[in-house]
C-alpha cells in the first residue's frame, strides 16, 4: 500500500513538473508571438495571425523576409500586395535598428521613427537641424559620423542592406538558440521522468499531434527527411507537364502514408507569379501511399523556385531552384521583325530584317545549327512563279547574343515581288509579304515628296464604267482621292485614313511593264477604290513609309503598345505634366467633374489633377486621384446612368452609346467620356503610378468604330445575343428561298421605344419596305442591319466621344490596334484572381473524371499569366474586363460544362458565359488545346 501511494506521488511529481515546464515555454513561445501578432495588429492584418503561425514565423525578423513571403499561399493580389508592403516596410526598419546599433545608436529609433525616418534612404534626407532635437547632445557627433559614412551610390547602399539584413537574421537565430539553450536546460531537468509517463500516457497535452512516445521512438511525420525525385534532367526545355516525386518517411526512417491530413502543400513561384501545381496524394499500391506527384505546367523559360510545405514547415531540403529553357523553333509562332504593310527596297542594295525564333510558348529560342539550315525564303513577282525572281539574293545570319537571325534581301532589277520565309518548309507567322523594289532615282523621289511640305502627289485613273482622272494626295494621316472640275481644278471626293486598317492591295502586271499597275484601297468603311497609276509603286512605296511612321515598328500587341505611348508623349512634350487643383463633388460626380473642366484647354488636360472631394480632407499623393477616375468611369459608362447603355438590356452588360438618353445627358456628356478616356490612356503613356484604367465594358462594335473599322453583323453574337440567337442565325442557316419560308424579311427594320412601343418602320436601303431578303442578298440585308443597329443609330455620339478622345490622342494611333487590342490597353488586363473565380463559378457536370477535369483546368488559369487570363475571360465572356464586384456581380454567372467530345478545342457561348470543356487524356492535353482555343481562336466568331 505504501508503495503504491509513493508511485502515485512520484507520477504527480513527473506530472507537476511537465505541467511547469510547458508553461515556461508557452511563456517562452508567447513572448516571442506577441511581437508578430503586434505588428499585424498595426498593419491592419490581424487576420493572418494563424496563418502566420502555421508557417512557422514566430521573429519579427521573418515577417520581414521575402523568403517567408514567398511562402504564402495563394491570396487575392490587393491583400497579397498589402502583405508584401508591410513587410518590406518592416525590412526597412529593421534594418535601420540594425544600423543604429552598429553605430551604438540604438536608443534614437523610437525618437527617429516618430520623424518619420523608418529607412536608411530617410536618413540621408532628414536635416542636422531636424535631428539635434531628437539625438542626445553627447551622440551628435556620433550620428553625423555615421550619417557621413553612408555610401551615396545605390549598388553600395544596397550591398550595405543586404549586410545589415544579414545580422538582423543572424541576430534573431542566435537569440533563437539562446531560447533553445534555456529550454534544453529544462527539459534535461524532467526528461527522464517524463519518459516514464510517455510510456503510460498516450498524450502530454490535448492539442498535440503526437505522443512523446512517437517523438522519442520516431513514429512520426518529419518533412526534413522526405525526399524529392524529380522527373526530368536539367536543363529541361519549356511545354511539357512537370512531374516530381515527394517520397515521405517518419523520423526513423520508415515510410510514412501521407495524406490530406498532413498538410503537404507545393509552392511553385517564377518571379512574381504563382504557378499552380496539381498534387496527387498515394497510390492503390499499398507499398507506395508514401508517395505524392506533383505537376504543372512550364511555359515561360528561366528559374522557378518550388518550395515544399507539410505540415508548415520546410521539407526536402527545399526551396528548390530549377531552370528550364525555351523548346525548339516553332515556325508558326516565330516572327519576321517588320512593320505593316510592304517592304520598300532599292534595287541592287541589300536590304536586312531581322527573324525572331520563338518556341511554341513565345519564349526566345535559340537556334542549335546554322541559320540557312533551318531557315528559307521563296521570292517570286508578284502573280509569277518563284523562277522568275532569278538573280534575287537571300542570305541568313544568326545573332546569338540578341537570339535573332539577321535576313539580307538583295533584288537585282526594280518590280513588286512575293516573298515568304520559312523554317523547316512551314511558313513563319508574318512571313509573307509584298516587296516594292525601287530604282535609286525612284527612291530619291519618294524621299523628295514625303520630305516636301504638302506631302507626296500621285496621278492616277479610277477603273470602272465611270473611268476618270484624279490625284492622290498623301499626308502624315490620310490619303485624300480628288477629281478634277474642268479638267484642272481638283475638288475633294474620299479618303482613307493611314492606318493598318486600311488595306492597299497591289495586282499582278505584265513583266517589264515598269512602275505602272493596278491598286485597290480598302477600309472596311466605305467600298473598296480601284485606282491605276502609271506611278503605282511610288505611290504604294510613299503609303508604306508613311504607315511606317504612324505605327512604329512590329505587329505584336507589346511593340505596338510602346510605339503608341512613345508617340502620345512625343505629341504632348510640349505640355508641363505639372499639378492642376480640381475640387469636384462626391455626391454629383459627373455633374461637378464636367463644371470644373469646361474650360480646360488641352495644356490642361496633360497636367497632373491633384484632386479633392468638397467636405473631405483627404491629401492627393496619387490615392484620391486613382479613386477619382475609377468612380468618374464607373458612372459615365454605368447602363443606369443612361449615358451608355447594353443592347435590349444584354446580360452580358456590354455597353455602347444610348440614343435615346434622358435628355439632360447631352453630347456635351459624350465628349466629356471620351477626354476621360483619352486622359486615362495619357496618363498610362507617362508610366509608373501615373497609370490608369478605363472601368468600362465597351461593345466590340463601339471598339470597332473607335478604330475606323466597318461594323459587320457577326458583332450581334456578342453585342445583342438575343437579336443574334432569334434573328440573325436564322436568317444564316434558313432557305429564304423555299416557298413555306415564314416569316417574310424585307429591307426594313422597325423602331421601339424603351417601353416596347412601336415608333416607325426605318428602310436600311431605299424602297427597303419593298424588297425581300433571299439566299442571294441575305448577307447584304444583315451587313446594313448591322450598320442601322450598330452605327448609325447612335453616330452623333459616337462622333462627340471621339471628338473629346482624339484631343489627347490622335485617331491614326488608335487605328493601329484591333478591338481586342483596345480594350486591353483602354481597360488592361485586370486582376483576375483565380480563388474569386473559382468560387463563383457555375459547374455543370458529375463524375470523377469531371473533377479530374475540373482539377487541371483550374490548375491550368492558375498557371497563366494575367494576359492569357484576360484572353481566356474574353474568349469565354467576349470582355477582358469584369464588373467591379467581380465574378459574383458577371450576369450570367461563368459556367463550365462537360462538352460530348474528347480532345477538341474548347468552345464557348460569349452569350451565355460559358466554356464547354471537352475530356482530355492528360492535363498536358488540357492545356495545349485550352491556349490554343484563347490565342488562336479568341477573335471572330464562330456559330452556336
Amino acid at each position: 500500500m505504501l508503495k503504491r501511494v509513493q508511485y502515485c506521488g512520484t507520477v504527480f511529481f513527473f506530472l507537476t513538473l511537465v505541467y511547469v515546464t510547458r508553461i515556461v515555454l508557452s511563456e517562452i513561445f508567447e513572448n516571442g508571438s506577441s511581437e508578430v501578432d503586434e505588428w499585424l495588429e498595426q498593419n491592419d492584418l490581424g487576420d493572418y495571425k494563424k496563418l502566420f503561425k502555421d508557417l512557422g514565423i514566430s521573429t519579427l525578423s521573418g515577417c520581414g523576409s521575402p523568403e517567408n513571403m514567398e511562402r504564402l499561399p495563394e491570396l487575392p493580389a490587393s491583400e497579397e500586395r498589402r502583405l508584401r508592403r508591410a513587410a518590406h516596410v518592416l525590412q526597412q526598419r529593421l534594418v535601420l535598428r540594425q544600423w543604429l546599433a552598429t553605430h551604438k545608436l540604438q536608443h534614437a529609433y523610437s525618437k527617429l521613427l516618430s520623424l518619420d525616418v523608418s529607412s536608411l534612404e530617410d536618413v540621408y534626407w532628414l536635416e542636422d537641424t531636424t535631428a539635434r532635437h531628437v539625438i542626445d547632445p553627447k551622440d551628435f557627433n556620433a550620428w553625423s559620423a555615421a550619417r557621413q559614412s553612408l555610401p551615396t551610390g545605390k549598388e553600395a547602399l544596397q550591398s550595405l542592406k543586404s549586410d545589415l539584413w544579414s545580422a538582423v537574421v543572424k541576430s534573431s537565430k542566435h537569440q533563437d538558440a539562446w531560447t533553445w539553450g534555456g529550454m534544453l536546460v529544462v527539459s534535461i531537468s524532467v526528461c527522464g521522468l517524463v519518459t516514464l509517463a510517455a510510456m503510460t500516457q498516450p498524450s502530454l497535452a490535448p492539442e498535440a499531434k503526437h505522443s512523446l512516445l512517437q517523438y522519442v521512438t520516431g513514429k512520426y511525420l518529419h518533412p526534413p527527411s522526405c525526399k524529392v525525385e524529380w522527373g526530368w534532367e536539367e536543363p529541361q526545355a519549356v511545354g511539357d507537364t512537370m512531374c516530381f516525386t515527394v517520397f515521405c518517411f517518419q523520423r526513423n526512417g520508415q515510410p510514412y502514408p501521407i495524406c490530406d491530413t498532413d498538410e503537404l502543400v507545393v509552392n511553385i513561384s517564377h518571379g512574381t507569379r504563382k504557378i499552380t501545381a496539381v498534387v496527387e496524394l498515394g497510390s492503390g499500391d499499398p507499398a507506395k501511399a508514401n508517395i505524392a506527384r506533383v505537376k504543372f505546367t512550364v511555359r515561360t523559360a528561366g528559374v522557378y523556385i518550388i518550395n515544399i510545405l507539410i505540415g508548415g514547415q520546410v521539407g526536402a531540403g527545399g526551396p528548390f531552384r530549377k531552370w528550364f529553357l525555351a523548346g525548339r523553333v516553332e515556325a508558326r509562332r516565330s516572327r519576321v521583325g517588320r512593320a505593316h504593310g510592304a517592304l520598300v527596297c532599292t534595287a541592287q542594295r541589300a536590304r536586312c530584317l531581322h527573324v525572331h525564333p520563338r518556341d511554341r510558348f513565345d519564349n526566345p529560342a535559340t537556334l542549335d545549327r546554322p541559320a540557312d539550315q533551318g531557315f528559307s525564303v521563296e521570292l517570286a513577282p508578284l502573280g509569277g512563279a518563284p523562277e522568275s525572281a532569278l538573280g534575287a539574293a537571300a542570305t541568313f545570319e544568326y545573332d546569338a547574343v540578341n537570339q535573332r537571325v539577321s535576313l539580307a534581301l538583295c533584288f537585282p532589277r526594280p518590280g513588286v515581288f512575293r516573298a515568304a520565309v520559312y523554317y523547316e518548309r512551314v511558313l513563319l507567322l508574318n512571313g509573307e509579304f509584298d516587296c516594292i523594289v525601287l530604282t535609286a532615282g525612284d527612291t530619291a523621289s519618294v524621299q523628295r515628296q514625303l520630305g516636301a511640305r504638302r506631302g507626296a502627289a500621285f496621278e492616277a485613273r479610277v477603273v470602272g464604267a465611270r473611268a476618270r482622272r484624279v490625284l492622290c494626295c498623301l499626308s502624315a494621316k490620310q490619303l485624300l482621292v480628288k477629281d478634277y472640275i474642268l479638267r484642272f481644278i481638283p475638288k475633294r471626293i474620299t479618303s482613307f485614313r493611314l492606318c493598318p486598317s486600311t488595306r492597299l492591295q497591289l495586282a499582278a502586271r505584265a513583266e517589264g511593264s515598269g512602275p505602272a499597275g493596278e491598286l485597290t484601297l480598302d477600309d472596311g468603311v466605305q467600298p473598296a477604290l480601284r485606282l491605276w497609276s502609271a506611278e503605282r509603286d511610288l505611290l504604294a512605296a510613299a503609303f508604306t513609309q508613311l504607315l511606317l511612321a504612324n505605327c512604329g515598328g512590329e505587329d505584336g500587341f507589346k511593340n505596338k503598345q510602346d510605339f503608341f505611348y512613345s508617340e502620345v508623349r512625343k505629341a504632348h512634350a510640349r505640355h508641363p505634366h505639372e499639378k492642376l487643383a480640381l475640387r469636384v463633388n462626391r455626391a454629383e460626380l459627373v455633374r461637378s467633374s464636367l463644371k470644373a473642366t469646361r474650360h480646360f484647354t488641352l495644356a490642361d488636360w496633360c497636367k497632373n489633377f491633384d484632386v479633392s472631394f468638397q467636405g473631405e480632407q483627404g491629401v492627393d499623393w496619387g490615392g484620391v486621384r486613382r479613386e477619382w477616375f475609377s468612380q468618374l468611369c464607373a458612372q459615365l459608362f454605368d447602363a443606369k446612368f443612361g449615358l451608355f447603355v447594353s443592347c435590349q438590356d444584354s446580360p452580358a452588360g456590354l455597353v455602347h452609346p444610348n440614343p435615346d438618353r434622358p435628355p439632360h445627358l447631352k453630347l456635351k456628356h459624350f465628349e466629356f467620356a471620351g477626354k476621360i478616356m483619352g486622359k486615362c490612356l495619357y496618363e498610362s503613356a507617362l508610366g509608373g503610378a501615373y497609370r490608369q484604367l478605363v472601368r468600362a465594358r465597351l461593345a466590340r462594335s463601339f471598339l470597332a468604330q473607335i478604330i475606323g473599322l466597318r461594323v459587320h453583323y457577326k458583332y450581334f453574337e456578342q453585342d445583342d445575343p438575343e437579336l443574334y440567337l432569334s434573328k440573325i442565325k436564322y436568317i444564316l442557316e434558313t432557305d429564304l428561298d423555299a416557298p413555306d419560308s415564314l416569316p417574310e424579311i424585307y429591307f426594313s427594320d422597325d423602331v421601339y421605344d424603351s417601353s416596347g412601343k412601336f415608333i416607325e418602320t426605318r428602310d436600311l436601303v431605299p424602297n427597303g419596305a419593298t424588297i425581300r431578303v433571299r439566299n442571294d442578298n441575305k448577307l447584304q440585308y444583315l451587313d446594313a442591319l448591322a450598320q442601322w443597329r450598330l452605327a448609325a443609330r447612335w453616330r452623333p455620339e459616337t462622333d462627340a466621344f471621339l471628338r473629346g478622345l482624339t484631343l489627347l490622342v490622335p485617331d491614326n494611333l488608335l487605328a493601329i490596334f484591333d478591338e481586342n487590342e483596345l480594350e486591353l490597353l483602354a481597360c488592361g488586363t485586370d486582376e483576375v484572381c483565380v480563388s474569386d473565380w473559382r468560387a463563383h463559378a457555375l459547374l455543370a457536370g458529375a463524375g470523377r473524371d469531371w473533377q479530374r477535369r475540373l482539377a487541371w483546368l483550374w490548375a491550368a488559369v492558375g498557371s497563366f499569366s494575367a494576359e492569357e487570363r484576360a484572353r481566356l475571360l474574353q474568349f469565354t465572356t467576349g470582355c477582358a474586363q469584369l464588373p467591379p464586384g467581380g465574378f459574383q456581380e458577371l450576369n450570367p454567372r461563368f459556367q463550365i460544362t462537360a462538352a460530348p467530345t474528347f480532345g477538341a478545342l474548347p468552345t464557348a457561348h460569349t452569350c451565355f458565359n460559358q466554356l464547354c470543356l471537352p475530356d482530355y487524356d492528360s492535363y498536358e492535353q488540357l492545356v495545349r488545346a485550352l491556349l490554343w482555343a484563347i490565342n488562336e481562336g479568341g477573335e471572330g466568331f464562330g456559330m452556336i
